[in-house]
């Protein structure tokens, strides 16, 4: 330093002397001079440097510098640093250097073309210096490879040639320094430099891979692997790689055939020299090394020989261990993996390598499977599917159950949008679970069928409905739904877990896969897609049960046909025609239930793709011509197919001009057999169809047709009904006159054919709906099917045909039990004739009587009694009804009847079989249902039906005999009676007895000519003082009764409580007109009284009503004598009812309950006391003032009843109410009036004696099996 506007001592021009902010000055020439030197000290060198350094900080002395003396010290340090030694000056002036070629970037490229120059000129050696040019050489390159010219350094062959050959020197830092410059080298700034490096390839290659091979030291091996990777992302490694071409490509560096003969070959030394840094413990070494093994097996070249060089060195184990220990560490795990999938191209060389490392793989995979679009997902995926195509037994039970749980939660996430996935990932995953399913481990795990269903759905789920999908995905995940189908075939006979398995992909198939068949078909362009759909469902109907039948069924509905034919329109490929007539083939099967199916899948190739087509082929003569009348039979049925689901695939009158030309000219097909009655069938089906559509637009049809179809149906044997039929085709049938006699064959064939299947299995769906069809034509009644089967029971009688007869009638029963209203078509039909022929044959079974007598029971309970009291036959019953019965018992309890008769007598056999039986309590199920029948012909009795057959049964000492002896037999029970309900037989037998008195009772009581009353002493049911007269009728006495109601079931209490009520209703108004005619003692009085009072608040509100009706009417009985009313006055329980009823009406927290229901029979006691004469006394004390305020409070407009009116209807008139409650209650039910007129809803009060209104039957009658 010298000072401020002077020369240095030795005298150098000012010029050169840069000042310094501080006031000072620094001599460049000076300082060249001093470290130019290699005799100056080191101290003096070091100091200057440093000095130099620290003034590079001043922006006087960088700006004077830069811009007057910016290349002076370039030569000067480039010559210090070549020269020393010293480690010291060596690093300051490495530094110094840096931080001069920041300051600009031309000092940079000017000390980087000198040491170039210093490099190319002479050969390197050991020394420190050589170590630290080529340390600032490699500094330079790298932080100012982007403002190197091409022309900066001039002997660039020169300089690598050097290089290379520095390679050669033992000192392991200096070949790391050479090998970071011949990487920076290596970086292309012009064509050049590639060609440059590759004429010195393969021996650099060698001496590179040499180097990597003998260092232990990370940071060689990063530059060497570098260098590598570069020179191999070039493809340099091509052609080094054949020995043969080595010594070709070695003449212009020296390295001669004879060089490397004595050494191993580069494959072999490529192999060892990636050993070392893969088991390095530097994770960026291992990535580095693993990316030159990448690049060098570029698919680009051919690389099988590398490849298998590097699996006979165990390379493959060396990544394996990598990847099993690279943990959670993504880029180390990337490219392991990246690796792995090249070294997978050598099937055979890699199967047990892979193999070996498929639990890494399963442990990898779980990693990358939650994190979205992972790079090494589909990579890894590939690697799995690679292991277990290759080695199937390779994967264990458990990591199938591995595998199949991360699929499915990727598909799952995916699906939901929680992650997203490649499309290669997504098909490769579909492809991995799909064969993962056929692998030997995957029998006998539990849950996998479960888990494959949830993957496939959430797969084809994302396929469909993901805006991201692509057809490739959709192609994937259909043949994923293939393959896990198979599986299913294949296991579902073995492995229970199987079993639901089908359930989950049918439902997949008809909830998603169909719906979204009609967009593809409109949106994709390829037919790839739609040909997958069918191929599935082909697959999935191939099976013969019940689902399949369902499945057949959705497609069918789902305007299959319109959608085949569109297919065909749209995609004109033999493929397509094939798969579409296989899959119509197959639903036919499966719908129909026949083998027809076949024709169309047979003639796949021959039949036309357009519709219009398909009816031109049924107008050619088929003659001989067997392969002709197979397509016609396929066309016959795609129509008839087609119209049963209401699909028209072409116009109405072009079908029915078809049929017609069809009949014309190939009738002789199907009276001659050549057709099969299946294709009759489809025809009549089809002409009906359109001869319906037909008259609705007036369209002319040919008679000539129609007449060969008729002789047709009448000579032929086909069924109409096989497999289905058409219900507007059908009705047409039966209301053509000319088809009486085939359709009457038609019925009896269906009949048949129900009776047989039904006596095995109750029935099967199809002869169900074969029965419905009937049904529905029968309740129409604007067809003849009602009056054929009428008349097919008649002719079959006749003819003595039981087993026929039997059908029909089995069936009729049937149609009214879907039908109710069937029953008046009959009737109108003359079924009653039909019934009364069945009962006069002497000769005939019990079963069909049994069955007759079902009908006959249907026909009652669901007629309207009208048409009953307007046919004739029902009516002929005459006084000779008693006389009969008493020789009309049978011995044996079977159900025949021997006796010749009109319909008159039907009701006395009736009669006399059940009187026996009813004798001895065993009645069975026929004797349940006489009962039903002679109790329904009372019921009618009440609508003026059937009077003189009620009027037999009323009569008949036998039965009523029979009756109370039922009645005495459940009275004997006592408390047992309660366990007896209508489950078990004496249960029934004996509730059914009581409808049939209780109908009997209504019949009594009826003011018509046809009963005398004066035969029916009302005395005779209540008890006196001296004995009890024993009934005559089928009633019971009101003691009976009351053992009934007291130890009965529920139902028993019920209809023997109506009974009661019905019964004191008559002894009431006959005790009104003749007071002293009616007498009771006062014991039976108070126990009837104490009976109904402790089932007033019964938990059957029927039951507790209609005993407290009993009750307000035994108190309400005018002209009692002094010991009943004594009776009545002491009795307490009254007292209590009252009380109770106050407590609930007046308790606020349950008004809104007890208003509804609980309140209501005690109110009519209550009424009726209040009403009697004297009032008790106690009644004051119960309904005062502040009680009745509080009831009134209670009431709103939605708890107002008929009882409540009553009640204060009654304490109004007793004089318990005051002006202020009448007030209140006058805004009550002004409020309930308005809100009455505001839902426009009328109610009216109920008489007491109807307000139970109890069923003719209790309970259904099974028909016997």
């Amino acid at each position: 330093m010298g000072e401020e506007g002077s020369a240095c001592s030795r005298g150098h021009r000012p010029s050169l002397a840069v000042k310094t902010s501080e006031g000072g000055s620094i001599c460049l020439v000076c300082f060249c001079n001093l470290i130019s030197c290699p005799n100056s000290p080191s101290v003096h060198v070091s100091y200057a440097i440093s000095q130099i350094a620290q003034a590079l900080g001043d922006p006087l002395f960088l700006h004077a510098l830069r811009q007057f003396h910016a290349h002076f010290l370039v030569a000067p340090l480039v010559d210090s640093l070549s020269f020393r030694s010293d480690e010291e000056i060596g690093r300051q002036t490495i530094e110094l250097i840096a931080d001069l070629s920041a300051v600009d970037g031309a000092v940079a490229r000017d000390f980087i073309a000198r040491i170039a120059d210093r490099l190319s000129s002479g050969e390197l050696g050991l020394g420190r210096c050589h170590i630290f040019t080529l340390h600032c050489f490699g500094m330079l390159l790298d932080r100012h490879a982007d403002e190197i010219p091409s022309n900066c350094i001039k002997v660039k062959e020169a300089l690598v040639s050097n290089l290379v050959v520095g390679l050669h020197l033992p000192s392991e830092e200096i070949r790391g320094e050479i090998l970071f410059v011949l990487y920076k080298l290596s970086i292309p700034h012009c064509a050049d430099d590639d060609e440059l490096f590759f004429r010195f390839c393969p021996r650099l290659l060698y001496l590179a891979l040499e180097a990597l091979l003998k260092t232990q030291n990370d940071v060689v091996r990063i530059n060497c692997l570098a260098l590598l990777t570069v020179l191999a992302r070039k493809g340099h490694f091509k052609d080094p790689f054949d020995d043969d071409k080595m010594s070709n490509n070695g003449k212009s560096d020296n390295f001669t055939q004879a060089e490397c003969s004595g050494e191993s070959s580069l494959l072999s030394l490529f192999a060892d020299a990636v050993k070392g840094p893969l088991l390095s413990s530097d994770t960026q070494v291992q990535i580095r090394t693993l990316d030159l093994i990448f690049h060098s097996l570029s698919p680009a070249i051919d690389f099988s020989r590398q490849i298998d060089a590097l699996l006979e060195e165990d390379v493959a184990d060396y990544v394996f261990e990598i990847l099993r220990l690279a943990a959670d560490n993504d880029p180390l795990l990337q490219a392991c993996v990246r690796v792995l999938g090249l070294l997978a191209t050598a099937e055979q060389a890699f199967r047990q390598r892979l193999a070996m490392g498929f639990t890494t793989l399963v442990r990898v995979l779980r990693h990358v499977a939650e994190i979205p679009f992972h790079p090494a997902q589909s990579q890894v995926l590939r690697l799995v599917l690679t292991a277990i195509s290759n080695s199937p037994g390779v994967v264990s039970k458990s990591q199938v159950e591995d595998l199949s749980t991360i699929a499915t939660g990727m598909f799952k996430r995916h699906s939901n949008g929680q992650i997203g996935m490649l499309r290669e990932t997504f098909c490769t995953l579909c492809s991995t679970f799909g064969l993962l399913l056929e692998t030997p481990s995957s029998r006998g795990i539990p849950n996998l069928p479960a888990l494959a269903v949830e993957a496939l759905r959430h797969a084809v789920l994302s396929s469909l409905n993901l805006p991201s999908r692509s057809d490739e995905q959709l192609l994937y995940a259909l043949h994923f739904v293939k393959e896990s189908y198979s599986y299913w075939l294949k296991n579902h006979e073995t492995d229970p877990d199987v079993m639901e398995m089908r359930e989950g992909l049918l439902e997949l198939c008809e909830n998603h896969i169909l719906p979204s068949l009609h967009r593809f078909v409109e949106e994709v362009e390829e037919q790839d897609i739609v040909v997958g759909i069918l191929e599935i469902f082909h697959l999935v109907l191939q099976q013969h049960d019940n689902q399949s039948a369902n499945f057949a069924s959705s497609l069918a509905t789902s305007t299959l046909f319109h959608l085949a034919f569109g297919c065909l329109g749209l995609y004109p490929s033999v493929q397509m025609k094939e798969r579409v007539y296989l899959l119509l083939g197959l639903v036919a099967e499966r719908l129909l239930g026949c083998e027809n199916g076949k024709f169309i899948s047979e003639t796949a190739i021959d039949l036309p793709s357009d519709p219009l087509d398909l009816l031109f082929l049924l107008g050619q003569k088929s003659s001989n011509d067997s392969r002709l009348i197979c397509s016609q039979s396929a066309a016959f049925l795609i129509l008839y197919m087609s119209s049963l689901y209401n699909e028209r695939i072409a116009d109405d009158k072009q079908i029915l001009a078809s049929m017609e030309q069809y009949l014309l000219v190939n009738s002789f097909n199907i009276s001659n057999g050549l057709a099969g009655s299946l294709t009759l069938t489809q025809l009549v089906h089809l002409y009906s169809l359109s001869r319906v559509a037909g008259n609705e637009y007036q369209t002319p049809y040919c008679i000539e047709a129609e007449k060969i179809l008729f002789r047709l149906m009448n000579r032929t044997n086909w069924d109409l009904f096989f497999p289905r039929i058409h219900k507007t085709a059908i009705t047409w049938l039966f209301q053509q006159d000319g088809l009486t006699i085939p359709l009457s064959q038609q019925l009896l064939n269906s009949c048949r054919r129900y009776n047989r299947l039904h006596a095995i299995d109750r029935g099967s769906i199809d002869e169900m709906s074969e029965v419905h069809i009937i049904g529905e034509l029968v309740t129409s009644g604007d067809n003849s099917a009602a009056r054929l089967l009428v008349f097919l029971v008649k002719r079959l009688v006749e003819l003595n045909q039981e087993d026929e007869a039997t059908a029909v009638i089995d069936v009729m029963t049937a149609i009214i039990n879907m039908f109710p209203f069937a029953s008046n078509q009959f009737l109108l039909n003359g079924i009653g004739d039909s019934i009364h022929n069945v009962y006069h044959a002497a000769d005939f079974s019990p079963r069909i009587l049994l069955s007759c007598s079902l009908l006959f029971f249907n026909l009652l309970r669901s007629a309207n009694p009208q048409l009953l009291s307007d046919q004739t036959a029902w009516l002929p019953i005459t006084i000779k009804v008693i006389f009969l019965v008493k020789h009309v018992l049978f011995v044996s309890h079977k159900f025949s009847l021997p006796i010749r008769t009109n319909m008159f007598h039907l009701f006395l056999q009736l009669i006399s079989f059940l009187s026996p039986t009813l004798a001895i309590n065993k009645c069975n199920h026929e004797g349940h249902l006489i009962i039903s029948i002679l109790s329904l012909i009372l019921y009618h009795s009440k609508n003026q039906a059937l009077k003189e057959a009620s009027t037999a049964i009323i009569f008949n000492s036998t039965l009523a005999s029979s009756m109370h002896a039922v009645v005495q037999n459940a009275c004997s029970r006592g408390p047992a009676l309660m366990d007896h309900d209508e489950e078990t037989s004496t249960g029934k037998t004996t509730l059914l007895v009581l409808f049939m008195c209780y109908f009997s009772l209504r019949r009594l009581v009826m003011n018509t000519p046809a009963l005398s009353l004066d035969s029916c002493s009302w005395q005779d049911y209540l008890p006196t003082i001296s004995t009890t007269s024993a009934l005559k009728l089928p009633c019971i006495n009101c003691q009976d009764i009351c053992r009934i109601i007291y130890f009965g079931s529920s139902s028993m209490k019920l209809v023997a409580s109506q009974y009661l009520l019905e019964l004191l209703m008559k002894i009431s108004e006959e005790k009104r007109s003749n007071p002293h005619e009616i007498k009771c003692s006062v014991e039976y009085l108070q126990s009837l009284i104490a009976l109904l009072q402790g089932l007033v608040f019964y938990s059957d509100i029927r039951v507790a009503m209609n005993c407290a009706l009993c009750l307000s009417m035994i108190l309400g009985w005018e002209n009692f004598g002094w010991n009943e009313k004594q009776a009545i006055n002491k009795d307490k329980w009254c007292r209590v009812i009252v009380e109770e009823l106050a407590l609930l009406l007046g308790t606020p927290s349950l008004a809104s309950k007890t208003f509804t229901n609980q309140h209501k029979p005690a109110v009519y006691i209550a009424a009726a006391l209040l009403k009697s004469e004297p009032t008790p006394r106690w009644i004051k004390s119960v309904f005062d003032n502040a009680c009745i305020s509080v009831i009134i409070n209670n009431l709103s407009a939605i708890n107002i009843s008929v009882e409540i009116v009553q009640l204060f209807r009654e304490l109004a008139r007793s004089g318990y109410l005051n002006q202020e409650h009448i007030n209140r209650l006058h805004h009550v039910f002004q409020a309930r009036f308005s809100t009455m007129e505001a839902q426009s809803e009328l109610h009216s009060t109920r008489a007491p004696s109807r307000c139970i209104n109890v069923s003719p039957i209790a309970f259904s009658l099974d028909s016997p099996a």
